[in-house]
Formats: C-alpha cells, sequence, structure tokens
C-alpha cells in the first residue's frame, strides 16, 4: 500500500515532464491498472475482524468535507449529527482523484486529521470513488475497526461494480429506505437507514437585490449541479413545464435557475430552450453555503423535475424555509415529502435507452408529468391560499420529520448494538 502511494507521489509531481514523454490516456491507465492491483490484493488479504478495545472509543469519517457540492454538504450533516450524539470524532477530508471542484467549505476545519485514531470508520464517498481511497490511505486503517460505508444511489439497481467492495465493509448506511431496500437485495451485510437532520442557516439580510432578482415577480427556482447529471435532474423538464404555464409575456412571473459547476455546452441548451423569454435569471457563480440557502429562501416555488434522488436534499431545504415545492412524486425525497405538504407530480418509469453515467443503459427511472407540473405551477401563482398552505404544512412537516434529535437517537442507538454485538 505505501509502495502504490509513492507511485502516486511521484507521478504527480513529476507529471509535467512525463507528460512529455507518455501520452496522458497511456499514464492513467498505467496508473488506473497500478490502483486496481493494489485494492484487489487488499481484498484478497481481507481486513483484521473489528476488536471494540483495540483503539479509542469514537469515530473517523471519511468524506468530502470541504466540497461545495451535494455530497459535501451530506458529509458535513452527518458530521453535525455525530456531534450531536456526544460521541469523539475526527473527520478525513478526501479529495476526488482530477477533481476540479471548489474546496472551500471550512466549517469543520478544527475537527480535520489525517489520524485514525477511533474504532469506527464511517466512509461517506460514492463507490465509484472508493477504489481511489483504498489506493491512497493505508492498509492498516481498517484492521480492527468496524467500517460502514454511508451511500446514496438514485435508481433500484445497485451497479454491480458495487458488491467488490462488500468484503472490507462490516455495515452499510444510507439517507433513505429507498436506497437501504435495494441494498439489501444485493447484500447480507446490515444496512441501515440514517436520514440526514437538515439545517439552513441563511445571510441576514441577503435578498432578491443581492442576485439581481427583480422585486414583486413570482419566482421559480430550478437548481442542479452538472456533476450530478443533467439528464437525471431533468431541469430540461421543468423548463418546459415553465413555458407551458405562462406565455413569454407574463412579466410578473421569473424563473432561476442556478447551476453549480456549469459546463458551456449545457447552459446553451437552456438559453436555446429559453430563447423568447426575457423574465430568466442564470446565477453559475460558486455561492458559499449560506448565500444559497438565502436564494432558496427569497424565491417563491423550489422546483425539482427529477428522474431520480438519492436523498433531496435540497428539496427538504426549501420546505425548511418555506419554500413550496414541486417534485417528482417517486424515489428517496418522497420519505419526507407529500402530496398534503408540497405539490407531487405523478410520474411513468423510461428505460435508458443509453449510458448517462453513472447510469446504465437498460435501468428505469421517472418521467415526471410535465403537463401535471405546469398546473401545479400556476395553482401556486393563481390560488394565493393554495401557495401559502403549501408553504406553512412543508415547513412543519420537514421540521418534524428530520429533527436532529430523532437522527441522533438512530445513530447513538446503533453504535450502541454495535458494541453490544461484538463485546
Amino acid at each position: 500500500m505505501i509502495q502504490i502511494k509513492y507511485i502516486i507521489r511521484l507521478s504527480n509531481k513529476f507529471k509535467p515532464v512525463i507528460k512529455r514523454i507518455v501520452p496522458i490516456k497511456l499514464l492513467r491507465a498505467i496508473k488506473y491498472k497500478l490502483i486496481t492491483r493494489t485494492v484487489n490484493q487488499l481484498i484478497k488479504n481481507g481486513k483484521k475482524p473489528f476488536e471494540p478495545g483495540k483503539n479509542k472509543y469514537g469515530i473517523s469519517l471519511i468524506g468530502l468535507v470541504r466540497a461545495e457540492m451535494g455530497l459535501g454538504q451530506s458529509c458535513r450533516l452527518l458530521a453535525g449529527e455525530i456531534e450531536n450524539c456526544d460521541i469523539e470524532y475526527s473527520l478525513y477530508d478526501f479529495s476526488l482523484p482530477h477533481s476540479k471542484l471548489r474546496t472551500e467549505d471550512h466549517t469543520y476545519d478544527n475537527k480535520i486529521s489525517e489520524v485514525f485514531e477511533y474504532n469506527i470508520n464511517i466512509i461517506h464517498i460514492n463507490p465509484d470513488e472508493m477504489l481511489f481511497m483504498y489506493s491512497q490511505l493505508d492498509a492498516s486503517i481498517w484492521d480492527y475497526r468496524y467500517n460502514i460505508a454511508f451511500w446514496l444511489w438514485e435508481l433500484e439497481t445497485i451497479p454491480e461494480h458495487w458488491k467488490t467492495y462488500f468484503p472490507l465493509l462490516d455495515e452499510i448506511w444510507t439517507p433513505s429506505e429507498f436506497i437501504s431496500d435495494n441494498l439489501r437485495k444485493v447484500t447480507d451485510l446490515p444496512v441501515k437507514t440514517i436520514p440526514y437532520s437538515v439545517t439552513v442557516p441563511v445571510e441576514e439580510g441577503v435578498g432578491r437585490s443581492f442576485f439581481h432578482l427583480q422585486e414583486g415577480r413570482f419566482l421559480f427556482l430550478i437548481m442542479y449541479d452538472s456533476n450530478s447529471t443533467m439528464d437525471r435532474k431533468n431541469p430540461i423538464g421543468a423548463i418546459n413545464a415553465y413555458k407551458m404555464a405562462f406565455p413569454k409575456e407574463n412579466e410578473n412571473v421569473g424563473l432561476v435557475i442556478k447551476v453549480n459547476n456549469v459546463r458551456k455546452e449545457d447552459l446553451n441548451t437552456l438559453k436555446i430552450i429559453l430563447k423568447d423569454y426575457h423574465n430568466v435569471y442564470y446565477i453559475t457563480d460558486v455561492l458559499s453555503k449560506l448565500h444559497v440557502n438565502s436564494l432558496i429562501q427569497c424565491v417563491d416555488v423550489f422546483v425539482s423535475l427529477h428522474r431520480a434522488e438519492g436523498f433531496g436534499l435540497v428539496l427538504a431545504e426549501a420546505m425548511m424555509l418555506g419554500t413550496a415545492t414541486i417534485a417528482t412524486n417517486w424515489s428517496s425525497n418522497t420519505e419526507f415529502m407529500n402530496d398534503k405538504v408540497a405539490c407531487m407530480v405523478d410520474y411513468t418509469f423510461t428505460t435508458l435507452k443509453e449510458d448517462s453515467l453513472p447510469y446504465k443503459k437498460g435501468c428505469k427511472w421517472a418521467e415526471p408529468d410535465i403537463n401535471q407540473a405546469s398546473e401545479y405551477m400556476k395553482k401556486l401563482y393563481f390560488d394565493q391560499d393554495f401557495y401559502h398552505e403549501i408553504c406553512a404544512l412543508g415547513k412543519e412537516y420537514i421540521n418534524g420529520k428530520l429533527k436532529m434529535k430523532n437522527i441522533v437517537d438512530l445513530i447513538s442507538t446503533r453504535i450502541n448494538e454495535i458494541y453490544e454485538m461484538k463485546g
């Protein structure tokens, strides 16, 4: 394990020189082969079984701690839950290889450490990145410890390659029963559902003028990250619903499109679809989490016509901020929202006709009813009593459903069960 880390560090150090000699594709292929070989050897050797008294009582949480993206925010929410459990813990800030992600969230800098002193590891990293994690970290980190993977996935079909890592794990956590149920079909490992307890602090005094949004206009917000794939988040579906609901001449409504890690070709596609509409606001700047929350708060409606969700974090945040929500009535988000507290859009299942990585051809996901979504948009705009009722009921429901104490009790109970089971 030390050898592969040393090789990677050397290759990174001398990359400019090496790239002039060896084609970059060949370099990456060689590096990937070395990493795969190392991890396969780790799996073959296995890890030493959990011994509760071997290391210090507490949790080492591994994840994208500073990343300004959904997976980073989710990791920080989990850190907050662990902190409220009154359990000692530390964080290891994992960096994605070849990533250009902005990593400037410093909320938990005082807990970041490269020392793994505790006897439980929680790995809050997508399985697609675990290969690189196992190659970067020393094999001894997994020995004698109880290793829990915290995974998110949006579809019912669990990717085959995930099974590669089952021998290195003792347990899997997910934030929704939707994911947990699908994982239980393919593994005998314990699978536990630990939802995120959502918090949404806002920047005082930051309102529409900060984002150059017009006051007095009824605004719908679409928000997605290009790294989460445009096909799955389906902003085009939401745009089409908006166009069906309101003619371009209606200046009393507007559409806000917030894109993280924007790709030029994606943005051009959206602008072509909306070329005749003038009341459209594009926000592509990187915003702090406080400013993102403030943006959600200062619009009237958040729209997510997703084809699948692993949790639906922004939907939960919008509800908590008292912003009305329109959402596809399928996958993980249905566990904290329903048709009494949100505008839930019907769907039919559709099969992927080609790969939309990381989702494979042949998998199924939801195709939301654009006509119904359009009707919801009009009802929220024209029926103010309905609008205010949805806002109030959504906020009340989500605050009860994802209350911190509920999640803390789940985690604390499970940690105690692990010790009783292994004691």
